[in-house]
Parts: C-alpha cells; sequence; structure tokens
C-alpha cells in the first residue's frame, strides 16, 4: 500500500459534462427494468416496497431532469487533485467574509456530494439565513474516493485513516492553517478519525452519528430510560435493517453487478438503509409529501450520480475497507480524540445518542444539543437546522 500523500500538488477546476447519450441509455435501462411481484407484507420488513419502486421508476424515466442537477453543481467552484494516487473531486466555495473558518465537510452512504448542497449557502453566507457574519465558513466538500466524480481506488487500504490523511493534505493544500471538520454516516468516521489522527491545524469536530458506539463490541451503558431506547434502536437496526451493512462489509463486489446493470436495482439499494429516511422518501414518491428537502429531484439527483459515475461498487466496498480496518487494530484501543468535540442527536438518527455516551467517546466534548426535526441525513433534510448546529458547534473555535 502506497504511504506517499504526495504526487501531484495541482488543483485543476472541474465541470460536470455528461454526454445526452448516457442519460438515453438510463431511461432505456430504466424501461427494460424487470420487477419482482409485490412484497407479502403490508410494511417494509421485506425490503423496498414494490409501489414505491414503480412510482421512482416512473418519474426517473419520464419527469426527471438530470441537466437541472449538473447546472446546480456547475454553478460551484469544483476542483480535481490527486492524492496519494487517487484523484478527489471536491466543491470549494469561499465565504464573503474574510475572517470565515475553513470547514472540510464529509458525506455517508447512499449519500454523496449532494446531499451537502443545500448547506453552501447557510454555512458560507449566513447572515442571508438568519445567522450571523462572525459564523461564516470556506466550505470544501470532497467525494469520497470510490464516490461521485473521485477516482477509484485501484488497491486495498483506502480506509477511513487513509481517507482523513488524505483530508488533511487536501485542507493544507488549500493553504489552510486552521480549519474545522464535520461528518454524519460514514462522514463521521472520517470525521472521528480525523480528530484522533490530529492532524497540524485541526481545530476541532463536529458529528451527528455517535459511530463509537454502532456496532461496539461493547454495548454502551443502559441505566436510564434515553440510554435504554437507544440500545433498543440499535437492537432494531442490527437485526432488521442491517441487510446492506453486512453485505457491503463482507461482499462488495457481489452486490456490484447489480449496482453497476441496473439502474432500478441501484436505486432500490441506495432506499434500503434506515427505516426513518425510506418511510420519508417513499412519502416523497407516492403522497407528494417530501420531508423538508428530501424531494423527488433531491433522492434523483443522487442516484443518478451514483449511476452516471459507475460508482455502485467501489462506493460499497468502503464498508469492507471499514471492516477490514478494524480486523487489523483488533486489540488496539485508539488514540483518544483530545481536540473539542461537538454532537448534535437528531431525532430521526438510527438511534438517538444519549449525552451521557457521547461524553464517554469523546472527554473534551464542548458542545451538545437535540434538535426537534431530522435523521440520518440532517444535513440533506434540514439545511438550515443543520445548519445552524454547526455554526454553534465551532463557535468557540473562532
Amino acid at each position: 500500500m502506497s504511504t506517499s500523500l504526495q504526487t501531484t500538488t495541482e488543483i485543476r477546476p472541474f465541470q460536470v459534462d455528461i454526454p445526452e447519450e448516457k442519460l438515453a441509455e438510463l431511461r432505456h435501462r430504466i424501461v427494460a427494468a424487470r420487477l419482482p411481484s409485490g412484497e407479502l407484507v403490508a410494511d417494509r420488513s421485506q425490503g423496498v416496497q414494490l409501489a414505491t419502486i414503480q412510482e421512482l421508476a416512473r418519474y426517473w424515466e419520464s419527469d426527471y431532469d438530470w441537466r437541472k442537477a449538473e447546472a446546480k453543481l456547475n454553478a460551484l467552484p469544483q476542483f480535481t487533485t490527486q492524492i496519494d494516487g487517487v484523484e478527489i473531486h471536491f466543491i470549494h466555495v469561499k465565504s464573503g467574509n474574510e475572517n470565515a473558518l475553513p470547514l472540510i465537510m464529509t458525506h455517508g452512504w447512499p449519500g454523496s456530494v449532494i446531499e451537502l448542497l443545500e448547506t453552501i449557502g447557510p454555512l458560507t453566507d449566513p447572515t442571508a439565513h438568519g445567522g450571523n457574519a462572525e459564523d461564516a465558513f470556506d466550505l470544501v466538500l470532497p467525494s469520497l474516493p470510490g464516490y461521485g466524480f473521485s477516482g477509484e481506488p485501484r488497491e486495498v487500504g483506502w480506509d477511513p485513516g487513509r481517507t482523513a490523511r488524505a483530508w488533511a493534505e487536501l485542507m493544507r493544500r488549500l493553504g489552510y492553517t486552521r480549519y474545522v471538520a464535520q461528518g454524519g454516516d460514514l462522514g463521521a468516521i472520517v470525521t472521528d478519525v480525523m480528530g484522533r489522527q490530529a492532524p497540524e491545524g485541526l481545530l476541532g469536530i463536529h458529528m451527528n452519528l455517535l459511530v463509537t458506539t454502532l456496532g461496539a463490541a461493547t454495548p454502551p451503558p443502559g441505566d436510564s430510560k434515553e440510554e435504554r431506547e437507544a440500545l433498543e434502536a440499535i437492537k432494531t437496526f442490527t437485526t432488521s435493517g442491517f441487510g446492506y451493512f453486512l453485505e457491503q462489509s463482507t461482499r462488495p463486489q457481489t452486490i456490484g453487478y447489480a449496482l453497476l446493470d441496473s439502474p432500478v436495482a441501484l436505486a432500490a439499494w441506495l432506499l434500503d438503509h434506515d427505516t426513518d429516511s425510506y418511510e420519508k422518501i417513499s412519502h416523497a414518491f407516492l403522497d407528494g409529501e417530501p420531508s423538508g428537502h428530501l424531494t423527488r429531484d433531491q433522492i434523483v439527483d443522487n442516484i443518478t450520480l451514483y449511476w452516471l459515475t459507475g460508482t455502485g461498487a467501489s462506493a460499497a466496498r468502503a464498508y469492507w475497507e471499514i471492516g477490514r480496518a478494524q480486523a487489523l487494530a483488533a486489540g488496539q484501543p485508539p488514540p483518544e480524540v483530545s481536540l473539542p468535540v461537538g454532537f448534535t442527536t437528531f431525532p430521526g438518527e438510527i438511534f438517538q445518542a444519549p449525552r451521557s455516551w457521547v461524553e464517554k467517546s469523546y472527554p473534551n466534548l464542548t458542545y451538545f444539543n437535540k434538535v426537534e426535526r431530522g435523521g440520518h441525513f440532517a444535513a440533506w433534510e434540514e439545511p438550515e437546522l443543520f445548519s445552524s448546529e454547526v455554526r454553534a458547534a465551532f463557535r468557540s473555535l473562532r
């Protein structure tokens, strides 16, 4: 495995330009999809429901316009740069405030930079969104290796630790000597590791998923009602909503064939995450009632990005890399996070992390809050609320 982060430091402008024939092929594949018969239950316990997929496919083929998403992306400053042998795509939006604090935010799976786009305005220009000018950020939104317009790793070893080092190099390459980091889902794992690596210039981190607890070998305490409810939510997830995680962490190549061959299979796979987000997305398609910014277009933008970049399999491998890294580190406790840590609990998350658990994982917890709206894709669903939490979490570090 390569250990050098210094291949070339060139940063190149990037624009999205998908050929029309790729979009025509996509529509053809959607129409040609063979669907299973309907599930034999009245809920999602057998998986993504047929009615949801039928309406998503109809909308995707007939009404959806990728060019709108392409234009939205191309209206933003996008770049690529090679780090440790992989081409990294990122969006870099500078604030008009000269004292803005640089912030690198990492998306998750089954998301992409698409899930973070609506936070750009509130974070870079807070005064236009009910905030204060002194809370502005310069924003860096990279696409994880193997996701979106970033390159696909050609060797094993791109675990969260390697990505965290690449992000530190990216911030250094952009000239930032002091910055903060944020993440949810897989992005929370990368951000957690950045906090443990504590690269020069990193001032603190903020997360909205407690990755130290989900999948922990030893369950956290369940002394309070809040802790018992969180343990029950984790049990529900790991017994009835864990299929994608198990498959991607053990056999990403196997599911990859379907994800690269059928856009409808890809859509179903990306929808089959936590119950809260699935039900909200399903309502957006079947009832025309989106939850916040989880609209039909936003969802299909994200799925189409996976399809057009052919990254279903390479994105899935990130889970395999996490499992491999955990196996290699078995018996070796990770370094403590000594940097300031902020954390926000959203009510629709896989589990609502109690403050007691967060403090146990991060003794230097400097900000904690429970909010009333939002779920696993908090930045996507509730970008204004999410952005206000990020501003509050890092306010003391400016």
